[in-house]
């Protein structure tokens, strides 16, 4: 099996992870950080908003299973991409929305497609998620490693990520592991 690398960021690491881990085709899903200055990064240091990191995902997928347009659907649906360094309560440049690219492909597929979503008007107001390329990626700590799945009963994960995955799965059902 061929894979491929996607470096999404799209708020707290958490929620953005759960949704990938359900897509069907990715292989495996790790929480880390990326775009900062600080190496390695701690959450200790991001969560100051100081690092220039952002909190993000990296998704190794089966191209043969799921394409790389899919996956930028997957993270345009899942969060809000219009509001500048904040999704939901979570404020700071580390969640901002950004895909970090690794290829010149995936730059011109998700320049593409934020440019189709802005000229259609799926959102209320103007997409601001930055596209740049992929810098290195640094894993986060293990505790941060399937955290929902860990700890779904958790309250943050029963008001946030619960929500967010059930919306995944009912408008993306053809994207869902069998």
């Amino acid at each position: 099996m061929a894979t491929s690398l996607a470096t999404f960021g799209s708020g707290c690491f958490w929620c953005t992870e759960a949704v990938f881990q359900y897509v069907r085709g990715v292989a495996k899903v790790v929480s880390g950080y990326s775009g900062g200055e600080m190496s390695p990064p701690t959450y200790k240091a991001v969560c100051t908003g100081t690092t220039g990191h952002a909190e993000c995902v990296q998704v190794t997928f089966d191209p043969d299973i799921v394409s790389y347009q899919e996956l930028l659907n997957a993270f345009f649906k899942t969060h809000d991409p219009t509001t500048l360094n904040q999704q939901g309560a979570d404020r700071g440049t580390q969640y901002r929305s950004v895909i970090y690219f690794h290829d010149e492909t995936q730059r011109k597929l998700a320049q593409t497609y934020r440019d189709q979503l802005n000229e259609a008007g799926v959102f209320p107001s103007p997409i601001v998620t930055e596209i740049s390329p992929a810098e290195e990626f640094f894993s986060a700590e293990g505790y941060h490693q399937s955290y929902f799945e860990q700890n779904a009963a958790q309250a943050y994960c029963q008001a946030v990520i619960a929500p967010k995955l059930s919306k995944f799965q009912e408008e993306l059902p053809d994207l869902l592991k069998r």
